[in-house]
């Protein structure tokens, strides 16, 4: 029987990224706004906010723990990338791959985080050349499982079997939470209106991921009825976009540390329409999770054409969410 779920809050500050870009906010100024909202779990694309990430100054270090103090703050999270082609003529060698992954797990040692995210696209023989480096450094590298992948395709499979394999508590699953979007996002459905996609044919396409029709067939479907090449793109879109049951976290569970809590848009009333959270934290505090809900907002793709971005509002409506579902599905203790 697993221990009573005590689930915790936080923001990926990836979130707040539209602020970032524009100068709006610098790295305190994300740090004190998840701060100010209880996310006190902070995870960080280190290549986006941090110069010279993952070999960051000593003088940085030192501020970054300054202001872990400061916001009373935890650091969580560090997201790495293995960027496999960094140089035109040719891919990172295994060795390459290694040193680089090796030098993200000390950045993150640094940083104070206790998981990295590990893209998905890492091989398996990658990470486990890196079990010594991590178990070093007390860090579990969390490969995240994102859509169009989910917890039945074979590639995940592989890496839980090589995880069992291995027999380390040092690897583990970041599951992404659009790999259970329920409805078509309302935000993805209007910019493509705006763009020149019939109100119809956007209809159809939503109505038709709602009742889970193939996507091979919605776009054949689509081409029958004369979609134009805007219209071709949104059905594409449901190739990407997937649901598929909560309940598969419970299998995974023991090896679950760390979720991107993924929305596209959190509605004035504080509800996500297309990700259906009331359904996935019962299955968190079912399975005993005991780690972040972090936050990873990324609607403002989907509205900068039209509206101005507020990162910092719909994150917080998240938060007001995630009180409101913890509360209602407070595990009972004894």
């Amino acid at each position: 029987m697993s221990s009573p779920a005590q689930i915790k809050r936080g923001v990926s500050l990836y979130s707040y990224q539209e602020e970032f870009f524009l100068r709006k906010l610098d790295l305190e100024g994300c740090i004190a706004e998840a701060a100010k909202i209880g996310a006190n779990g902070i995870e960080i694309v280190s290549e986006q906010m941090i110069a010279d990430a993952p070999h960051a100054s000593d003088s940085f270090y030192a501020q970054w723990h300054d202001w872990m103090a400061q916001y009373g703050t935890t650091p969580v999270c560090h997201d790495l990338f293995l960027d496999t082609k960094r140089y035109l003529d040719r891919r990172l060698s295994d060795d390459e791959c290694v040193a680089s992954i090796e030098a993200d797990l000390l950045h993150a040692h640094r940083l104070g985080c206790r998981f990295v995210r590990v893209l998905v696209s890492v091989s398996p023989h990658i990470l486990a050349r890196c079990v010594s480096t991590a178990e070093r450094y007390d860090i579990k590298m969390l490969l995240e499982v994102h859509s169009p992948l989910h917890f039945d395709h074979p590639w995940i499979i592989r890496h839980a079997e090589s995880m069992e394999r291995l027999a380390t508590q040092h690897i583990g699953f970041l599951p992404d939470m659009g790999i259970f979007v329920k409805h078509y996002p309302r935000v993805m459905r209007d910019r493509f209106v705006r763009m020149g996609a019939r109100e119809s044919i956007a209809d159809f396409i939503c109505a038709a991921y709602d009742d889970r029709i193939l996507s091979e067939y919605l776009l054949q479907d689509v081409r029958q009825m004369g979609g134009t090449p805007v219209e071709l793109a949104m059905a594409e879109t449901v190739r990407h976009t997937i649901w598929s049951s909560p309940k598969r976290l419970l299998e995974f569970m023991p090896r679950i540390h760390h979720i991107h809590a993924k929305f596209y848009e959190m509605t004035a009333d504080c509800i996500e329409p297309s990700i259906p959270y009331d359904e996935i934290l019962p299955v968190l505090v079912e399975g005993g999770y005991n780690g972040y809900l972090s936050s990873e907002y990324e609607g403002n793709r989907h509205v900068q054409d039209a509206f101005e971005v507020d990162s910092i509002e719909q994150v917080r409506r998240q938060h007001r969410m995630f009180e409101r579902l913890l509360e209602q599905h407070a595990p009972v203790t004894a």
